[in-house]
């Protein structure tokens, strides 16, 4: 078994794509960054999202099927930070100075100026060591800008611009 640092440092290298996901818990709305998030499947399309299992936010998605997922563009570095830092406060602080919305579909806060958001609805938890796993089936596309690049995190480093 791989040491907790070495597989920290080799999976660091894998550059991945930069999502923040939003949640509508009653008259709070909830937000974290995540990188560990891909399709599943074209038909019906599917995305998974990896979060620590004990984090609020997986508390919430085990309680809320209804969520929102943004692709960020590379002019999105400062979100993605604020979304990832401990202790945050509530979306809708983080995303006072942003352009955003409501999701029509999932009711969560949608940052814009993305290169796409999804709404999605989970099908599926699945607990895989300190995370959990949702597999969503992805509702509706809030938005795609194929005119933006991505915001792409590796080796600990935020890439793009």
């Amino acid at each position: 078994m791989a040491a907790g640092t070495d597989f920290v440092d080799a999976v660091a290298g894998f550059a991945t794509g930069v999502v923040v996901l939003t949640v509508r818990d009653g008259r709070d709305d909830h937000g974290t960054t995540v990188t560990s998030f891909t399709s599943v499947s074209m038909e019906p399309p599917m995305v998974l999202a990896g979060l620590s299992s004990s984090s609020y936010l997986a508390e919430v998605l085990g309680r809320r099927d209804r969520w929102a997922a943004t692709v960020l563009s590379s002019g999105q570095r400062a979100l993605a930070g604020r979304f990832a830092a401990a202790g945050r406060p509530g979306a809708r602080i983080l995303l006072a100075s942003e352009r955003h919305h409501r999701g029509a579909v999932s009711d969560a806060l949608v940052p814009e100026n993305g290169l796409a958001a999804l709404e999605c609805e989970t099908r599926q938890t699945i607990e895989a060591g300190d995370h959990t796993l949702f597999v969503a089936e992805v509702l509706t596309a809030d938005y795609i800008a194929r005119d933006r690049k991505p915001l792409i995190r590796v080796n600990r480093r935020y890439l793009g611009q």
